[in-house]
């Protein structure tokens, strides 16, 4: 039998308060520890990944499941307070958006609030991780997911090309202490595989919506700055592509294109690319 979160979280707070700048907003609610563990279906052949562990509620649960974990956390006293709680815990004191990740299926973790979207980036980046169980911030979670039309953005259509996601638990302030004053969901997601010419899609939809009330035709006009990360691709060769193709949405906005638009307007691209020599 665990220790519970109210009683974790008093036992970090007998050591330190909360850090403000570090978003520090705990979850004390076991209803929604069983869901994400519920969620999160963690076996001991599972290695899993924990980004900001706090008073290790979450942890608590996850060394239960016998599972290889693996915890991220950026403040050292914290750290220290993990170590004495739980002196078999693999625990890297550091920045999740600097340190080197481990190998890992799974990445489980209420994450911080104010870097959850270059976590996400980074949880794409790294391929061994299969399935993602996150608490984020509601607002974040509805563009992640791309729940309403109005949410259509970068970060859920680029997403999207990677990740099946699906909303969760709608998650309360007064679960956590102290309360934010915002409420949070539980996502889940699933890597899929990855369509063709994915990352030439990515830089076609970061650049539109950078200025998305223009149109795609001004807006995709010059080449994006990393154009020559993709295979095959420079400056010049985008320059010539993107003049010769011909399709029915150059003319839209970025916000008027589905996912399916996205990709065969990379097609497109590659064809005209291909036929140039």
């Amino acid at each position: 039998m665990g220790h519970g979160a109210r009683v974790l979280i008093e036992r970090l707070r007998m050591r330190q308060s909360n850090v403000k700048a570090l978003g520090q907003h705990f979850l004390n609610n076991e209803e929604v520890l069983d869901e994400t563990m519920s969620l999160a279906n963690i076996s001991p052949e599972d290695h899993v990944i924990e980004i900001g562990p706090g008073p290790g509620v979450l942890t608590e649960r996850l060394l239960q499941t016998g599972c290889d974990l693996t915890a991220i956390e950026i403040d050292s006293g914290i750290c220290e307070y993990l170590r004495d709680t739980f002196p078999k815990i693999n625990l890297v004191e550091g920045d999740a958006l600097t340190e080197k990740w481990p190998t890992a299926n799974k990445v489980v973790a209420n994450i911080p609030y104010q870097i959850s979207s270059p976590l996400i980036d980074i949880i794409t980046r790294t391929t061994s991780i299969k399935q993602v169980v996150i608490l984020v911030q509601e607002e974040f979670a509805e563009r992640l997911v791309v729940e309403w039309e109005s949410d259509k953005g970068s970060l859920g259509m680029c997403t999207m090309l990677d990740w099946d996601c699906t909303f969760e638990m709608r998650v309360g302030p007064h679960c956590f202490s102290p309360s934010p004053k915002v409420h949070s969901r539980l996502v889940t997601m699933t890597r899929i595989e990855s369509p063709e010419n994915s990352k030439l899609t990515k830089m076609l939809i970061r650049q539109a919506f950078s200025q998305r009330r223009k149109k795609i035709r001004n807006t995709l006009s010059k080449a994006p700055k990393r154009i020559s990360r993709v295979s095959g691709w420079h400056a010049k060769a985008y320059r010539d592509a993107m003049q010769s193709i011909d399709c029915e949405f150059i003319d839209e906005r970025p916000e008027d294109l589905d996912l399916e638009d996205w990709l065969e307007l990379a097609r497109l691209l590659e064809d005209a690319r291909k036929a140039m020599g």
